[in-house]
């Protein structure tokens, strides 16, 4: 698994802070997480949730919302609204970049917020809630105690959560105008509640609200003994294993083909969905990433094109030795192949037959180890350019391209 820091736009203007968290090879699918109020990407929901669905196959993308955690902006500008913005925001930012999210969860207000950015996403196939609130208005009740002052100077600071946060009355009047019922009913998607009856912040009865609102394929899950911010690891852990399958039940089936084992002799390159060249190559029960540095607009997930035929090459070299020395009875202890590949100037190449422009040269430094003697070595290095490899680089090569056969 690699987890990257990324920053994108989000609604407003300001840079937001995130977190990509990819798995091995191709992702069954891509994740947004949205999480709690004034929470931020690194809680321990957030991130034990976002690296568990990571280590079952999928890319989580969680940030931190306007003027939350490391992201930019005034948290006193932000609303529900808002939120349901920067949602969408992530959801274009992933679209452009990877994939566009196919799952969307929310924790707490963050649940709220991904049942109503659903419509807005039309990627998205499933959402699943943990601990939600019915209704965002449900949140107030964290600001009652500066809910006069809110309402007579229009804002007031309060602490949240240990941190100071000045709350202005648009936010109250937003969440008070969110119509949540007719966004769930009209979900059109799989819909997964997790709640514990144990939740002492939202109560369980928010998660009967949301599954009477919602139609079906509606599904509910009771996280016995849980708190409200999934603090115990195991409580996370569930929940993404829990996730993960209910999920694969709902997006499509195209990664999970990608993921099968490949047919004997036959290499299959696809498109991981991960940056801009990544692709995951299978080799019959191997499998393994290919991709540019980042120098050259890449993500450096796995090596290049040229990496891999040198590593062709250079495999080939040591197997081939290897097999002529155990032929022979030669007391070749261990080979070590370098290689490097570049262009040069044809006129700087005396044994080759082009004479102009450039082409490619492909240096070989082979390290052979044991009681040999020169006569012994000398033979090496010129059985080396013997290995079928070599051989089929300095060969007339045949490529016959077609376009595959298209499903029905």
């Amino acid at each position: 698994m690699t987890s990257s820091a990324e920053q994108f736009p989000g609604a407003g203007g300001s840079l937001l802070a995130a977190r990509l968290e990819r798995p091995e090879g191709t992702p069954r699918a891509h994740a947004l997480f949205a999480h709690c109020f004034t929470c931020s990407k690194d809680t321990l929901a957030a991130a034990r949730v976002s690296a568990a669905l990571a280590a079952a196959g999928f890319a989580v993308l969680r940030f931190d919302f306007t003027g939350l955690g490391g992201s930019a902006g005034d948290f006193a500008n932000t609303s529900f609204s808002s939120n349901i913005a920067d949602l969408v925001a992530a959801a274009d930012w992933l679209r452009a970049r990877h994939a566009a999210p196919q799952l969307l969860v929310g924790h707490s207000l963050g649940g709220a917020a991904v049942l109503a950015a659903a419509a807005r996403i039309p990627e998205s196939l499933a959402v699943a809630t943990i601990g939600a609130p019915f209704d965002p208005a449900h949140v107030a009740q964290l600001i009652a105690p500066a809910r006069a002052e809110i309402e007579a100077a229009g804002e007031a600071e309060m602490e949240l959560a240990g941190r100071r946060f000045r709350v202005r009355k648009q936010f109250l009047d937003d969440i008070a105008a969110q119509p949540q019922r007719e966004a769930i009913a009209g979900l059109r998607r799989a819909l997964l509640v997790f709640h514990s009856p144990a939740d002492t912040t939202v109560a369980i009865s928010n998660a009967a609200e949301i599954y009477a609102a919602a139609k079906h394929p509606k599904s509910f899950v009771s996280l016995d003994r849980a708190d409200h911010l999934l603090t115990r690891k195991e409580d996370a852990a569930y929940v993404a294993t829990v996730l993960a399958a209910w999920a694969s039940r709902y997006l499509p089936g195209e990664a999970t083909a990608a993921r099968r084992p490949g047919a004997p002799g036959v290499v299959r390159v696809t498109e991981a969905g991960t940056g801009r060249f990544a692709q995951e190559i299978v080799v019959g029960r191997h499998r393994l990433m290919a991709d540019e540095p980042a120098a050259l607009g890449g993500e450096d997930l796995g090596p290049s094109p040229y990496d891999l035929l040198l590593a062709g090459l250079g495999a080939c070299t040591a197997m081939t030795l290897r097999m002529y020395a155990t032929h022979k009875k030669l007391p070749l202890e261990k080979v070590s192949v370098e290689l490097k590949h570049g262009k040069i100037h044809a006129e700087d190449c005396a044994s080759c037959e082009t004479k102009e422009g450039k082409i490619d040269r492909i240096e070989r430094s082979i390290d052979i180890a044991g009681a040999l003697d020169e006569a012994e070595r000398k033979r090496l290095l010129e059985i080396a350019d013997r290995c079928p490899v070599h051989r089929t680089l300095h060969s007339e090569v045949s490529i016959e391209t077609r376009e595959a056969a298209r499903k029905a």
